[in-house]
C-alpha cells in the first residue's frame, strides 16, 4: 500500500457531487476547467475516481453496467469540475441507447470548451480495445490531451505491468500519456492527481486559444458504444 501525499489528497477530497445530466446541453455552465472521467462500464472507472478524491461513494457503479446515461458532475470549486461519462462497451445495451450515447458523447466533445482532458480508464489485463482507440483518434483530431489510467494494476506482477505500459506508451499519439494505476494498492495515485491538478492549475478561465478546435473534423462524430 503506498502513502498519499496530504496536499495532494486535499486538493481533491473537496470533490462534492453537483449534478446528474442526461444531455450535455444540461451541464453547468461553460467556463473554468473541466476534466471527463471516460472508460469501458468494467474498467474501474468509478473506483478511480472514488480513490483520486479520497472518497468511498463519491462515484456509484451502476447496478446495470452499460444502462446509465447520465453526465455526473462533481466540483472541487467554482472553477474546476470533474465529469463521469457513461461507461460504455456493453453488448447488452441496447442499439437505440448506443445511438443517443454516441450523439451526446459528440456534442460534449466538440462543443464543450471547458473541458481540457479527457482521463480514459483501462483494464490493464484488457487494454485498448477497439473503442478506447476510436475515443482517442477523435480526442486527438479536437487536439484534446487524453492521459490514461491502466487500472487495476495490482493484479498484474510488477514486471508484467512495467511491460504492458511501456508497449502501450509505444503506440500512443502526441498529446496522449499513460500511466499505471490500483484503486485498491493506491498505486500511480498521487502520479495522477499531481498530473490532473497541474493541468487544472494551468488553466484559469476558459479561452479561444486553449479550447479545443472543434472547428476542424467537426463532422467526424463520437462513435456508439460497442
Amino acid at each position: 500500500m503506498q502513502t498519499e501525499n496530504p496536499q495532494l489528497r486535499a486538493y481533491f477530497a473537496r470533490a462534492a457531487f453537483l449534478k446528474s445530466a442526461p444531455e450535455a446541453s444540461q451541464l453547468p455552465l461553460d467556463s473554468g476547467v473541466e476534466i471527463a472521467f471516460a472508460g469501458r462500464s468494467n474498467a474501474g472507472k468509478s473506483s478511480a475516481l472514488n480513490a483520486l478524491c479520497a472518497q468511498k461513494a463519491l462515484a456509484r457503479a451502476s447496478k446495470r453496467p452499460g444502462r446509465t446515461q447520465l453526465l455526473n458532475v462533481f466540483t472541487l470549486d467554482e472553477n474546476k469540475r470533474l465529469v463521469d461519462l457513461p461507461g460504455y462497451g456493453y453488448a447488452e445495451v441496447p442499439m437505440e441507447m448506443r445511438k443517443n450515447w454516441g450523439a451526446m458523447m459528440d456534442v460534449y466533445f466538440s462543443q464543450r470548451l471547458s473541458l481540457k482532458l479527457t482521463v480514459l480508464m483501462m483494464d490493464i489485463r484488457h487494454p485498448m480495445r477497439p473503442f478506447d482507440e476510436m475515443l482517442i483518434e477523435a480526442c486527438v483530431k479536437r487536439q484534446l490531451p487524453v492521459h490514461i489510467l491502466l487500472t487495476k494494476a495490482d493484479k498484474l506482477s510488477r514486471g508484467a505491468a512495467a511491460s504492458v505500459l511501456q508497449k502501450l506508451r509505444n503506440t500512443l499519439p502526441e498529446g496522449v500519456t499513460a500511466q499505471l494505476f490500483s484503486s485498491l494498492s493506491k498505486q500511480g495515485l498521487d502520479e495522477a492527481r499531481t498530473f490532473l491538478r497541474d493541468l487544472m492549475e494551468q488553466h484559469t478561465s476558459t479561452s479561444p486559444e486553449s479550447a479545443p478546435d472543434d472547428t476542424a473534423n467537426h463532422d467526424e462524430q463520437m462513435p456508439g458504444i460497442s
